[in-house]
This record gives structure tokens, C-alpha cells and sequence, in this order.
């Protein structure tokens, strides 16, 4: 499977994110293409295209620095290096880089807003209950 990966990068081209939620990505939307519908993603998604519609995915969604989302997102970690017209639900951590936007509500367990991003909206923040000894 890692070699699968380093394939699939080195064919299509795309730069490599270090980043831990970018790994093993099952699905990808690219830059030329446009969805209209719902998207349902039973692992890791990047979109670098244009998507009118919700993405729900049991993975990871990455929204690549040309992509762009007009609905809502949910998700266990997302990355936004482009533009999200939506609200977000991550149920791990939510990354808005600083090429990105976000236009919506947020519900997540970790924030992360970047240097130079946007996000104009509403969060709510629920992280589990933590045990505490005493």
C-alpha cells in the first residue's frame, strides 16, 4: 500500500503533504473536475476540484489549494487549503491553513487556524470528557 501511494503522488503530480491526515487517500477529486451531488466516502478524500453538495466521509478530507466546496463537510480530520462555503463538522481536528477559507459553523474537537486564513463563522468546540485522577 505505501507503494500504491507514492505512485498515485508521483502519477498525478501532486505535492506531497507531510501532513499526518493526508495519508492513504482513497478518493481523489481533481482540479478539473466538477461534482454536483452528495458525496459519501467510506475512507480518506482530497478535493482539488469543485464540489456543490455535502461530503460525508468516514476518513479524512483534504480540500486542496483549488478546490473549493459550496456544502456542508463532515468528516474525522479536514484540512482546508482552499475554499469551503459550509458548515464543518470534524470529529478529530480541523486545519485552515493559510491559502484557506472557510465561510460556515464549525463543530470540532481541535481548531487550527493558520496565519493569513480566513473563517467567518460560528465554533463550537466539544473535546471527550477527560478522566482525571485524583
Amino acid at each position: 500500500s505505501l507503494i500504491k501511494g507514492k505512485v498515485a503522488w508521483f502519477m498525478f503530480g501532486l505535492k506531497r503533504d507531510t501532513s499526518s491526515i493526508s495519508n492513504d487517500i482513497q478518493t481523489i477529486i481533481s482540479q478539473e473536475t466538477k461534482i454536483k451531488g452528495s458525496i459519501i466516502s467510506e475512507g480518506n478524500i482530497r478535493i482539488d476540484g469543485s464540489v456543490e453538495g455535502e461530503i460525508k466521509a468516514e476518513g479524512n478530507v483534504i480540500i486542496g489549494e483549488q478546490g473549493s466546496v459550496f456544502g456542508d463537510i463532515t468528516g474525522d480530520n479536514i484540512m482546508i487549503s482552499g475554499c469551503v462555503r459550509g458548515n464543518v463538522t470534524a470529529n478529530k481536528k480541523l486545519e485552515i491553513l493559510s491559502s484557506g477559507s472557510l465561510y460556515g459553523d464549525v463543530s470540532v474537537a481541535i481548531l487550527s487556524v493558520g496565519e493569513g486564513a480566513v473563517f467567518k463563522g460560528n465554533s463550537n468546540m466539544a473535546k471527550e470528557e477527560l478522566a482525571f485522577a485524583e
